[in-house]
């Protein structure tokens, strides 16, 4: 197995994650420090070049540190320790299928592996948590979007708590049969679309969730024909939500709630009083 690695100042994070993210639908492995960030990936020899230890330069022509190095054979299997449950305000436990379910809580199970989302991530957190409160609020009711769906593991965790009919939307085709596959393990139903949200609109429903880069959201904002009448989104740094705030304010949706974890923040939105 190989680990492909890229180091940057923190100012070009933004820019490194996205291009990361594009190579890597499955997501990547993050690790941030007061003057830097690192992102990386992992597969088989291949599938992830081996180039050593390079120095790459950006698109704004700028150079960071790219270092490929092997990781060991039975990585694959001794992984697995690293993938614990999270729970979500004590009401819906996400965990991996080496884990038992436990009682009292909604059970979503999600496998680490193709396609981004086990809940460990502070940005699928913050999501889980909105959804959560909004179920608990009585609002977990009627059409659901997911926007970039991933794993499926938002769209999923949806479903078991009310909402219905559930959509699910995404690029990449690892992703999509990820989703189905643990739609399936779920015994829940998703309608599945191949969409880029760069490229058009993707599907309007009552309530929509995004867990998408801050630039993504910033374009869906602008390409929004028609508000949903609840906005969930997380996926940018703590000094972008202002921006992306702002984006969707232009199109007709009110910013009502926001959270943070660490460096991450995530909003909830609903249709404006002035539309």
């Amino acid at each position: 197995m190989i680990r492909l690695s890229v180091r940057c100042s923190p100012d070009q994070a933004d820019e490194v994650l996205l291009a990361m993210l594009d190579l890597a639908p499955n997501g990547v492995e993050e690790e941030r420090g007061p003057d830097f960030a690192e992102f990386a990936i992992y597969g088989a020899p291949g599938e992830v070049p081996d180039l050593g230890e390079i120095e790459a330069v950006t698109g704004g022509g700028r150079t960071v540190e790219v270092s490929t190095t092997e990781v060991p054979d039975d990585w694959a299997d001794r992984w697995t320790d690293f993938h614990r449950p999270v729970v979500i305000a004590d009401r819906l436990r996400v965990r991996p299928s080496w884990f038992e379910a436990t009682e009292g809580q909604i059970d979503v199970v999600v496998d680490p592996g193709m396609a981004f989302g086990t809940g460990a991530h502070s940005t699928t957190r913050l999501c889980l948590e909105m959804l959560v409160a909004l179920a608990e609020a009585g609002e977990a009711e009627g059409p659901f979007s997911d926007w970039g769906t991933g794993s499926g593991i938002l769209a999923i965790a949806a479903a078991k708590l009310g909402w219905s009919p559930v959509h699910a939307s995404d690029r990449e085709p690892a992703s999509l049969e990820a989703v189905e596959q643990n739609a399936s393990a779920n015994g829940v139903e998703i309608d599945l679309e191949r969409s880029d949200v760069r490229e058009r609109s993707p599907r309007i429903a009552k309530t929509v969730v995004a867990n998408l880069t801050a630039p993504l959201l910033e374009t869906c904002a602008k390409a929004l024909e028609e508000p949903p009448e609840v906005f969930v989104c997380s996926g940018m740094l703590h000094r972008e939500v202002d921006a992306v705030s702002e984006a969707f304010a232009a199109a007709g949706l009110e910013e009502t709630e926001r959270r943070r974890e660490g460096e991450w923040s995530g909003l909830m939105m609903r249709v404006s009083s002035r539309s």
